[in-house]
């Protein structure tokens, strides 16, 4: 099977189904942000036994993401999404019908499987899509988590005042329920997969050091920072990660291949989604309470909670506007480039509503400047990761870069909330944050765009000479896509017996398996360019109409240089 396959077959609804898909788990996310001040009454217990209601989606998410990739790569990336939809619906249905903690608990642990659609939707994306269509296409997956966010607010909102709050989950069940019927309908199934088998003991690994790192995270303001269960778990995190890296680095078919995610571009990648996962939740935490608190505290802004679901939701549709502007930035600048200008308008935004939290209005130019900003950071994550691995670990490795985001979201969580409670003020009896505590809060945010900026500016560049040897083609492949990257792989030109360029000729690179690494199209001058997985012997075949097919053997250093390899064709053959 050839590599342009997938891209005939992939229709023009596949990619709106695909982005649907991660509304849906965005929804699902989003759904008690209106009702979480009234859990601990609606489950008849008390406040810390209600926070588990949020932080189970959390942990199971952030188990979910890097296993459903893999899993994805091995098996098929489109079963997997479906599987993940599937158990989503089946904890908002478990929710729908349960007033009670335990059950409840476990419904929203279901739900959070669902975190692994977006890698996986990405995944498909990749191995399906013309190279024409791919960036504009992982922006709008990729911000998918926002848009639902921003789009679910002000619905569930309204859906809370007015109805029984479980009507949320029968809702959220029946999209997901859609999303899945539209996915077997629409999205073909990739034929690429990974070769080797499942990390059962590398999944039950990080499985074990993610929760032991994330739940001191969301409870350590309820246990104490410096309370022994906090710590000891802090450290057990340390131990279980450090012992299931060095599993991981023995195994030929790891669950995460730790020496790519060690390599420059993606390290600093999945540092950089940290900062965004900070940046882009602290205004999710800070806005809302901003505009609900009563006008009477001097700062509040005294809106309903559907008002303030309002003001808050231009955040998501910014971000969903903005895909296709990352689009064009990104081919004509780099993802790096465009990831830069998206945390630079970032902190404008933060720095701008510093001085715009005095009316509701004020509230909505912050939230559209913050979801320009984050629209194109998160845009531009996936692009830098499906340019710097190989197609057989693109779920994989955009499971492990949505987790680095949601880690990002749970220590800024963790911080604006101390920072809220340590600067709110009594009233009553009841505790009210104040003005202090939330631009202290943007500040933190601010701080943490700075740092992802830093990250973005040692990213590598895209280099201008492999830029201008690769042309938009629906017969390239998913590394052409990525060749415009600091190319670490083979160039030069296809040329005839006597020394011509030959043009539209197929190059294809197969790797010392026997496998397909990538292939191109040469273009008018005969040039080609194509980027390699990793270091070791390759074989370059060539072919083009009226010449005979060329298998040349090479070794690639694994430098980021690109090594010059000109492919002469055989003489021109003549058809009968």
């Amino acid at each position: 099977m050839t590599t342009d396959e997938p891209a005939r077959r992939a229709g023009a609804a596949v990619v709106p189904v695909l982005a649907f898909a991660g509304i849906v788990v965005a929804v699902m996310q989003t759904l008690l942000v209106p009702v979480i001040k009234d859990l601990p009454q609606l489950l008849d217990t008390s406040p810390g036994n209600a926070t588990w209601v949020l932080t189970s989606t959390l942990l199971s998410g952030a188990v979910a993401t890097p296993i459903m990739g893999r899993l994805g790569d091995l098996y098929g990336k489109r079963r997997m999404l479906v599987a993940s939809l599937a158990v989503m619906v089946a904890g908002a249905l478990v929710s729908a019908f349960t007033a009670a903690l335990l059950p409840m608990i476990v419904g929203r642990t279901l739900q959070g499987f669902a975190m692994g659609a977006i890698p996986l939707g990405i995944g498909l994306m990749r191995d399906m899509l013309p190279r024409e269509r791919l960036g504009s296409a992982m922006a709008l997956m990729s911000s998918s988590i926002g848009v639902g966010g921003g789009l679910a607010l002000p619905a569930a909102a309204l859906v809370a005042q007015h109805t029984d709050w479980h009507v949320l989950f029968h809702g959220a069940a029946g999209l997901g329920v859609l999303a899945i019927a539209l996915t077997l309908a629409v999205v073909p199934e990739s034929p690429l997969r990974a070769r080797g088998s499942f990390d059962l003991p590398g999944a039950l690994g990080l499985s074990a050091g993610l929760v032991l790192f994330l739940l001191p995270i969301t409870k350590g303001g309820d246990w104490g920072w410096t309370a022994p269960a906090t710590l000891g778990m802090f450290a057990a995190a340390a131990v279980v990660l450090v012992l299931w890296g060095l599993m991981e680095l023995r195994l030929k078919a790891p669950l995460v291949d730790l020496r790519t995610t060690a390599r420059r571009e993606v390290l600093l990648t999945n540092l950089a989604s940290i900062m965004v996962g900070v940046s882009f939740y602290v205004v999710s935490l800070v806005l809302p309470q901003l505009l609900q608190l009563p006008s009477a505290t001097g700062y509040g802004l005294g809106q309903s909670m559907v008002v303030a679901g309002l003001c808050v939701a231009p955040l998501g549709l910014t971000m969903m506007f903005t895909a296709p502007v990352y689009a064009r930035l990104s081919a004509r600048y780099g993802p790096r480039t465009t990831l830069i200008i998206g945390l630079l308008v970032i902190a404008v935004g933060y720095a701008g509503g510093l001085g715009l939290m005095d009316a509701a209005w004020q509230t909505v130019v912050t939230s559209v400047l913050l979801g320009a900003g984050i629209g194109l950071a998160y845009s531009s994550l996936p692009a830098l990761i499906v340019g710097a691995v190989p197609a057989s670990e693109t779920g994989a490795a955009n499971g492990l870069n949505t987790l680095m985001r949601s880690i990002g979201t749970s220590v800024s969580s963790a911080v604006i909330g101390m920072v809220l409670a340590s600067t709110s003020d009594t009233v009553g009896g009841v505790e009210i944050p104040t003005m202090h505590g939330f631009r202290v809060s943007f500040l933190i945010a601010t701080a943490a765009v700075a740092a992802g900026l830093v990250f973005a500016f040692f990213l590598p560049r895209r280099r201008p000479a492999a830029t201008t040897q690769l042309r938009a083609s629906s017969e390239e492949d998913e590394n052409l896509a990525r060749a415009g990257q600091a190319l670490r792989g083979f160039c030069g030109r296809v040329l005839s017996a006597q020394g011509t360029p030959v043009a539209r000729a197929k190059v294809t690179l197969i790797d010392r398996h026997g496998r397909q690494a990538g292939a191109t199209v040469s273009a008018d001058d005969g040039s080609y360019a194509l980027a390699v997985p990793a270091a070791g012997p390759y074989v370059l075949a060539a072919r083009a109409p009226g010449h005979g097919p060329l298998a040349h053997a090479a070794t690639h250093p694994g430098d980021d240089r690109p090594t010059g390899l000109d492919l002469s064709l055989p003489g021109e053959t003549v058809s009968a």
